[in-house]
């Protein structure tokens, strides 16, 4: 009897627990792609720093290997592609990289659109 209580009590406490959700931002990319060369230089060192780096930071994969455990809204054609994914569903992407002064705007937008706003006040 007491192993049943046990395991009600961790079932109720992992049930009321407050649940996070995993956001990452799923960057597709491939060898020679000069626009992913460009977004390393230009953006890679910093996104992890940023705000929107900390709550969905980055992971990469290669477009011509298989699918990690994702759930996409269409294929993904384009290299670089960013999709922001919850709980490995995909919320919303950006094909392409249009430049560092775009990029910013698009992630943000991104995060917007999927109820994600990151904390830019600085505490």
């Amino acid at each position: 009897m007491r192993q049943i209580w046990a395991l009600l009590t961790i079932i109720f406490v992992n049930l009321s627990a407050p649940t996070h959700a995993e956001t990452v931002l799923l960057m597709m990319e491939e060898e020679g792609c000069l626009w992913c060369a460009r977004w390393n230089e230009e953006i890679a060192p910093i996104y992890p720093k940023t705000a929107e780096g900390q709550i969905a930071p980055l992971q990469r994969h290669d477009i011509h290997d298989p699918l990690p455990n994702v759930a996409l809204a269409r294929s993904v054609v384009f290299t670089p592609t960013f999709i922001l994914l919850v709980n490995g569903i995909e919320k919303d992407r950006i094909e392409g990289y249009p430049g560092e002064d775009f990029f910013w705007g698009l992630v943000s937008e991104m995060l917007k659109r999927s109820s994600i706003e990151p904390d830019t006040s600085g505490s």
